[in-house]
């Protein structure tokens, strides 16, 4: 594999030993003539700024040389997963309108530029800019890459579950108090990134960095029940103001938790508790992408149509062993609402739903049963994943 050059450090090192790399989103104006006198067969520059000297190497050596496009609201070549302060970079809950704030911000540029907010259409594009929407998720999944290695991915934990569920609901105060847990025993906790439970996940294990992670959880569960749902004027600004009153954690490397949303459901914003957010433009890549991380066991709480594919998803990775050629747990938070003995699928509104009937079907053709697990305790589902690690 080819090293990736993601910093002027590296440049300055790669000059002293020159090999085949990658040079990612530098700035090589001030050493493009020493670069230029190198040899530079089998590397690549994308969305590097050159000098022609280096420019005419690059022609003679036959790299491979992809150049950004101007008038972005993002870096194609990112180097890095984005934090809550880079997505809302703008965003000022104080303001006497503090959603225009968040419409000045990175994360409502970029969406603006994918979809119509309005009409909720995605709006037409043309190739380089799609070109570089695949760039920029290539470059997400990079970064998660380096975030977690293998031995990482087994103690990775998703949490799946609706975003249309209430702060104020006790699902959400229990999908919280579970991510805690988890996180205590060294999980490292992903999500949807989004809001409803996927913030649940991420806020649960946001705490478990400060001294006293029951009573910041309570303190913030009681903030952010005042703006409950996602299209309240205020949810931003109380899940904002809520962060940002904890202070900084104890031990911030316990606090981190992953949020893998999309641009697709830009209508959703991010939630301001995972620290290292992986948002892409291709839905399909994100789902496929948070799937494959959670080795360590996927817990499917409460949730909708979005959350359904998931669990399928995911029973399709341990179906075929995709990832590893491993099998890790899934959980179903929640019996009474994944496996309860009748449902009326003439009500719209009982949204309970027999996902566990077809999930025991397929677990039993291809040998994981034994990693499913149904419970509302978390106590006993803890103990499941630690007994259950993801196996051949």
């Amino acid at each position: 594999m080819k090293p990736v050059i993601n910093t002027a450090a590296e440049v300055t090192t790669w000059l002293g030993t020159p090999v085949p790399a990658i040079f990612k989103g530098q700035d090589l104006l001030a050493q493009s003539d020493s670069i230029a006198n190198q040899p530079l067969t089998d590397c690549v520059f994308m969305g590097c700024r050159m000098k022609e000297s280096l420019v005419m190497a690059c022609a003679v050596a036959g790299c491979l040389v992809i150049p950004s496009k101007a008038g972005l609201p993002f870096n194609p070549f990112s180097p890095g997963l984005y934090t809550p302060a880079e997505l809302y970079n703008q965003f000022n809950p104080d303001a006497a309108d503090p959603i225009s704030t968040y419409r000045q911000s990175l994360d409502w540029l970029v969406y603006n530029s994918v979809v119509d907010p309005v009409t909720k259409k995605e709006r037409p594009v043309d190739v380089d800019e799609i070109l570089m929407r695949r760039i920029h998720d290539s470059s997400m999944t990079d970064s998660l890459s380096e975030l977690l290695d293998q031995k990482n991915r087994a103690k990775c934990v998703a949490i799946m579950g609706g975003h249309d569920r209430g702060r104020n609901e006790e699902v959400y105060k229990q999908t919280a108090k579970l991510a805690l847990s988890l996180t205590k025993e060294g999980y490292c906790i992903v999500t949807g990134g989004g809001p409803g439970l996927m913030e649940a996940g991420n806020l649960g294990a946001y705490v478990a960095g400060y001294a006293d992670p029951e009573t910041i959880l309570s303190q913030a569960l009681t903030r952010l029940a005042t703006a409950p749902f996602y299209n309240d004027p205020n949810w931003l600004k109380v899940g904002f103001k809520t962060w940002t009153s904890m202070g900084v954690p104890t031990d911030s490397e316990k606090s981190r938790s992953i949020g893998i949303p999309t641009w697709f459901y830009g209508h959703e914003p991010p939630n301001v508790f995972a620290t290292d957010i992986a948002k892409y433009f291709e839905n399909s890549v994100r789902e496929e992408g948070l799937l494959a991380v959670s080795q360590g066991g996927v817990i499917f709480a409460e949730g909708n149509g979005g959350t359904v594919q998931e669990i399928f998803q995911d029973a399709n990775q341990n179906y075929y062993r995709t990832y590893g050629q491993c099998k890790s747990p899934m959980i179903l938070f929640n019996p009474e609402y994944w496996n309860p003995a009748a449902v009326n699928y003439n009500n719209p509104t009982d949204k309970r739903k027999q996902a566990y009937l077809l999930l025991h079907k397929m677990a039993t053709e291809k040998n994981f049963d034994d990693y499913l697990y149904v419970s509302d305790d978390i106590v006993a589902i803890v103990k499941f994943i630690k007994e259950h690690p993801p196996v051949a």
